[in-house]
């Protein structure tokens, strides 16, 4: 099942209704961003506010002193106040709006009450906490991943099924002064069905409140119900089990406290009857304002720019395609500026191999797209340069390599050895820790260095034959198809130079669970190393560019297409397969990488000022953004997509005079060489929703971080293998971005604002696009983003709400 075209349950079932709206979390390997509020986009944005205010009390703006503070700072104008007075259909009166919030008192809202919270003022304890804590212990245990040498006696139990058996025996409760859960458990029903239904009608929720009070519960566990709503994507059709099981468990618990707690019934449905929480809408016009302000100085810059039929003539030396991913805007203008012959474009950063990779010996191969697409070919690596029984040699010496890692980290963990290791292994392992402590060193190998050890021999292979390993390859019939749609989907259709460059991107951390999140989110949240080299593989193929022929493409002879990695972290770009190079094009080569470092220096000297390093000098600069990957006590190797705001589909021209400050997700398009707008219809339905997931994970991590955060990275806590983590031992398993990823201690490195996006190309094509797919269709007509088409003279028009355009006055 597609996770953006969601099920959409029947009103009459407010089970299904309350888990269709929580957006599933994806593992620590393969961690990429998610909108947290994925399953509200059916609703308006400002609705889903007041829905999220009244079920949780938090919702999609920040505190009102934090508008107070940009207006003081500049940052919200009178101008930006008046623009959004307009669009919410008020008089643009800012004085009389300034006054009103002036007079304006705080906010009393009374959400969707628990029946652990409100037992627990009645005794001065906290249990819902209490409630999550065991909910939590015993769901990391239950979905372990082979991190707990000791497994769950009851992991081959359904998940409400093993809790009924789990709470039976567990005397927390009776620890903690709470009598009678074991009797009560004794007489409760075994399927989590008939548990939900027996809470439900002890509790006596009103059917107007009932899917509300669901979504609450489910909230109050939102990680691990996030968690579970990822292992129902995996499946073919989520019909929610695993999560609807989870709702029985945390019912299960209301039902107990309601239960031992008789004199507590009225004041119940007093709370019930006092629910409220609507959106506010002072503050949902001072968040418009503040999204106004970001869009006013992004317009300026755009509308300068000529007219977009004015192409550059001479397509240049190289095409230097990077990911649409906002840390490649910095990069791409650096290299643009100390070399004019480099014509740079951006594409999705799996540049459109849909595959899964299987490094060298490995078992389980990795996705490398969009989470929401499904790989059609798994490609292997095979071994250059050596004999199949040195090819073997080297696989088993990998295999004892991981095997012997389990086994000392088995010793390291073992309740054996707790006590003992420190004094055995201690001083053995001092310098190892004073290296890693000054960044010398690095506490493990980053999984983008996959040639370590293998003297650059490894190599992607196209062929369904990777040293005996099981992969498909890309047969040899579908290669050409799959080139020609590459092309076509790039622009780069009839005007290659004799240099073309594919660069993915990766990110050097240590000590970073997640680490993936600063990978590319496009490459399911790994390097896009894998999906440049074979990307570039394929259209160096010789076989492949003859069938181009007889489908009425060419690539040039003289154009030879090379692999790159840019380390966002360091901003170093590090050639791939660098030896595969013809002599013919060796020169140029060597011209390129030069000039790729030149860009680095310029890109780090930018980026310096972000980590207050702008004083160091040139040289000392990037051993400084190393240091900073290699350092395991470093919270900030780099700030990721911070900042993100915008996602512009148009020819370079429009935006190649423009100093975007990292914020904006480039992807190169020109409707003139797209006569069926098939790839506008790609761009708008894959590209811009990944885009959109990651400025919605932003958003909500800055805005509700409690909920939609991960709190403090220091605190961090693996749970599960690869599952996620906790902040600190306990709590719920946490979502989104840690506070250090957003924050410097003094200001906010991430603005929350709703994605602007752009798009050149005909209004009537944009809506078809729009019409065609319902969850496209949400974000636009919901104002989960906003979206501006720019014509061929420049000007921008904003989509309306239920259709038509209006155009922007200058």
């Amino acid at each position: 099942m597609s996770v953006l075209e969601m099920e959409r349950p029947k009103v009459s079932d407010p089970v299904g209704q309350a888990i269709k709206r929580i957006a599933p979390l994806w593992p620590l390997s393969d961690w990429v961003a998610v909108n947290p509020y994925l399953g509200l986009s059916q609703h308006d944005f400002w609705q889903a506010d007041g829905l999220l205010r009244q079920v949780a009390g938090q919702g999609l703006s920040m505190p009102r002193d934090f508008y107070r503070e940009q207006i003081a700072a500049g940052r919200i104008t009178r101008s930006d106040i008046a623009e959004a007075l307009r669009q919410w259909g008020r008089s643009p009166d800012v004085v009389a709006f300034e006054q009103s919030l002036e007079n304006d008192g705080p906010r009393v809202t009374h959400p969707m009450p628990l029946v652990t919270d409100l037992v627990g003022r009645l005794d001065g304890q906290d249990w819902s906490n209490f409630v999550l804590e065991r909910i939590s212990h015993y769901c990391a245990a239950y979905f372990d991943r082979g991190q707990a040498l000791w497994s769950l006696p009851f992991k081959d139990a359904s998940l409400y099924g093993g809790w009924i058996r789990y709470a039976r025996l567990d005397q927390s409760a009776r620890l903690m002064g709470l009598h009678g859960l074991t009797k009560m458990l004794g007489t409760w029903p075994e399927t989590a069905d008939e548990a939900i239904r027996r809470a439900l009608d002890m509790l006596g929720v009103p059917s107007q409140a009932l899917e509300d009070y669901l979504y609450a519960l489910v909230l109050h566990v939102g990680g691990w119900a996030a968690w579970t709503r990822y292992l129902g994507w995996q499946n073919t059709g989520d019909d929610g089990t695993a999560t609807r099981e989870l709702l029985a468990i945390r019912l299960s618990w209301e039902a107990f406290f309601f239960r031992t707690s008789p004199e507590f019934h009225r004041d119940w449905q007093k709370a019930l009857g006092k629910v409220s929480g609507s959106e506010d809408i002072p503050d949902a016009i001072l968040q418009t304002a503040f999204e106004v302000g970001y869009q006013r100085k992004l317009f300026e810059c755009l509308e300068s720019a000529a007219d977009v039929e004015d192409l550059p003539s001479n397509v240049g030396q190289v095409q230097a395609a990077f990911c649409i991913d906002v840390r490649s805007e910095v990069f791409r203008r650096a290299l643009e500026a100390v070399a004019p012959e480099i014509r740079t474009l951006g594409f999705a950063g799996f540049f459109g191999i849909p595959m899964a990779y299987l490094p060298f010996a490995a078992v389980e191969p990795n996705r490398h797209l969009p989470v929401f697409f499904e790989p059609v070919y798994c490609v292997g690596e095979r071994m250059d340069h050596v004999t199949p029984s040195e090819a073997a040699r080297y696989q088993r010496r990998r295999h004892l390599r991981a095997r012997v890692a389990k086994a000392w980290k088995t010793f390291k963990m073992s309740a054996a050895s707790t006590f003992g290791f420190v004094e055995a292994a201690g001083l053995w392992s001092l310098p190892r820790l004073i290296g890693d402590s000054m960044g010398w060193t690095r506490s493990a190998p980053h999984p983008v260095e996959i040639s370590a050890g293998a003297g650059g021999r490894l190599r992607p292979s196209l062929d369904g034959r990777a040293n005996g390993e099981d992969v498909t390859g890309i047969p040899v019939e579908e290669r050409a198809k799959l080139a020609q749609s590459i092309l076509q989907n790039m622009g780069l259709v009839g005007h290659l130079s004799r240099l073309v460059l594919l660069v993915g991107h990766g990110s050097t951390s240590t000590n970073n669970p997640q680490a993936a999140g600063l990978d590319c989110g496009a490459s399911g949240g790994h390097s896009g190393e894998e999906s440049a080299r074979v990307a570039a593989a394929l259209l160096n193929d010789p076989v492949t560019r003859e069938a181009l022929l007889d489908r009425g493409m060419e690539i040039p002879a003289d154009t030879y297409v090379i692999a790159a990695l840019h380390d966002t972290t360091t901003d170093e770009v590090r050639l791939l397969d660098g030896d595969l190079v013809p002599p013919s094009h060796r020169q140029d080569v060597a011209q390129l990488v030069r000039r790729l470092k030149a860009a680095a220096d310029i890109a780090r000297r930018e980026r310096s000022r972000t980590f207050g390093m702008d004083r160091l000098t040139e040289s000392k600069l990037p051993l400084a953004f190393r240091r900073r990957g290699r350092d395991w006590a470093e919270v900030r190797p780099e700030w990721g997509l911070a900042g993100n705001a915008a996602f512009i589909a148009a020819p370079r021209a429009v935006t190649a005079h423009c100093s975007l400050d990292g914020r904006a997700f480039l992807h190169e398009y020109d409707w003139h060489r797209d006569p069926e707008f098939a790839t506008l219809e790609l761009i708008m339905t894959a590209p811009l929703m990944v885009a959109h997931w990651i400025n919605m994970q932003y958003y909500g991590s800055v805005v509700d971080p409690g909920r939609f955060g991960s709190g403090n990275k220091v605190l961090h806590n693996v749970v599960g293998g690869s599952i996620g983590v906790l902040e600190g031992n306990g709590g719920d398993l946490r979502v989104g971005l840690a506070e250090q990823s957003l924050h410097d201690g003094k200001v906010w490195r991430h603005e929350p604002v709703r994605l602007t996006v752009v798009i050149a190309a005909p209004q009537e094509a944009i809506d078809h696009v729009i019409e065609q797919h319902a969850s496209v269709e949400d974000l636009v007509e919901n104002q989960w983003l906003h979206l501006f088409q720019m014509d061929d003279q420049g000007i921008l028009h904003r989509r309306e709400r239920g259709g038509g355009w209006r155009v922007l006055a200058r």
